[in-house]
């Protein structure tokens, strides 16, 4: 049997071993698919130790980042975004390679670009962590100009108090890559003045629980085009099992 797996912290809310155990079900695939919660992402060398079965892992908060120094070679768009939610295990011989990889980028654009209309020129990202990464990256493929929003201020990225009604105008497309508003602090939300938001304007959430976050609910009720993470996460997994085992 086959191991696969994700490694994380907390992973409570992880949607990646129940969407791989089904599909294994489904297609009779002989392989399992294991919750790795570890505090230190130095852990990672133990699960590698005393998994020799595994032939690959997933990478979720908070550790896309900082598992890169872990991995012995990163695929050119990892490489290019810095962040890393999918490790295959290249075994030759007595030899074994880590090899990173991200799969949001795809997940991100494809689940987006459905939603898209030729007003959506300029987007916000709010957050900075690993996944807001992929998100800049999958913004520019779709000829989207994201920029960053963050609690700090750093070069070319603004802070929440700076967002005014006349930015949000500017910017019909808004994609929360933070966790505010998961499960089990749902009634958190980023700070923003939803009440600038029109029916021209397209929020997305990476959160994919709850189905609805208070940022999409707000969104919503001024009448705001509103898109979870439930597809991305289905189409990132996908992308994923394509590179284990292609």
């Amino acid at each position: 049997m086959k191991k696969y797996g994700l490694i994380g912290f907390p992973l409570g809310h992880s949607f990646s071993r129940g969407f791989f155990r089904r599909k294994f079900g489904d297609e009779g695939i002989d392989a399992d698919y294991i919750n790795f919660e570890i505090s230190d992402i130095c852990m990672l060398t133990d699960i590698v130790r005393d998994n020799p079965d595994l032939c690959g892992l997933n990478v979720t908060i908070p550790y896309k980042t900082q598992v890169i120094a872990l991995l012995d070679e990163l695929d050119n768009e990892a490489e290019q975004i810095g962040a890393v939610n999918v490790i295959k295990f290249i075994r030759r011989d007595d030899s074994l390679k880590l090899k990173g990889f991200n799969s949001d980028i795809a997940g991100f654009s494809e689940s987006l670009r459905p939603f898209l209309k030729p007003s959506h020129r300029k987007a916000l990202i709010l957050g900075t962590g690993g996944a807001s990464k992929a998100v800049f990256h999958g913004l520019k493929q779709l000829a989207v100009e994201p920029t960053f929003v963050s609690r700090s201020k750093r070069n070319d990225t603004l802070t929440y108090d700076e967002i005014t009604p006349q930015i949000i105008k500017q910017h019909t497309v808004i994609v929360n890559t933070t966790p505010l508003g998961m499960f089990p602090h749902t009634d958190e939300s980023p700070s923003l003045p939803y009440s600038a938001l029109t029916n021209e304007h397209l929020l997305f959430d990476l959160i994919y629980n709850p189905a609805e976050t208070q940022f999409l609910k707000k969104g919503k009720s001024f009448g705001a085009k509103t898109v979870n993470g439930s597809q991305m996460l289905e189409l990132q997994a996908l992308e994923a099992w394509k590179i284990w085992n292609y």
